[in-house]
């Protein structure tokens, strides 16, 4: 079905799959009253997944980037919560680590979410499209500085 030079080959699909399994277990522990069993397990394949797709040398390197130290050490002490059984508490510790993980991620999955049939005509609910709408504006990639300043000029 793909080429063999394709950038999804066997391992990446493999990786693909364990992340989305990971993101399933870690929302149903969620949904079934912070079950400490399945948040653990979608931790675990979460980060088994993107280790798989990405490589662990590029894992090492996202996590220990400079402007990522902060999320990581959010992420990783919510996720050691949790395994030791403070399941809220590391819950929190870990959503808020993975928001200042793939925050910069969130414009570009919007702007590609609003091309997908279904999905864009929920983004254009009134209420949902003015905060999605701030968060990365309808007209392509976020404005830098130097654009905004060269327009006003």
């Amino acid at each position: 079905m793909f080429p063999t030079g394709s950038w999804l080959n066997d391992q990446r699909k493999i990786g693909l799959g364990l992340t989305a399994f990971g993101f399933l277990f870690t929302f149903l522990g969620v949904v079934l009253f912070f079950d400490r069993g399945l948040l653990a397990m979608g931790n675990l394949l979460f980060l088994a997944g993107m280790t798989i797709t990405i490589g662990v040398q590029a894992t090492m390197q996202f996590f220990s980037r400079r402007k990522n130290r902060k999320g990581s050490a959010f992420y990783l002490s919510g996720a050691g919560l949790v395994i030791i059984g403070w399941t809220i508490i590391g819950l929190c510790l870990e959503a808020y680590g993975f928001w200042l993980l793939f925050c910069e991620f969130i414009p570009i999955v919007l702007q590609y979410s609003r091309r997908i049939p279904f999905v864009s005509k929920v983004l254009d609910v009134p209420g949902l499209k003015a905060v999605f709408n701030k968060i990365a504006p309808m007209g392509g990639l976020p404005q830098t500085m130097s654009d905004a300043d060269a327009r006003s000029r």
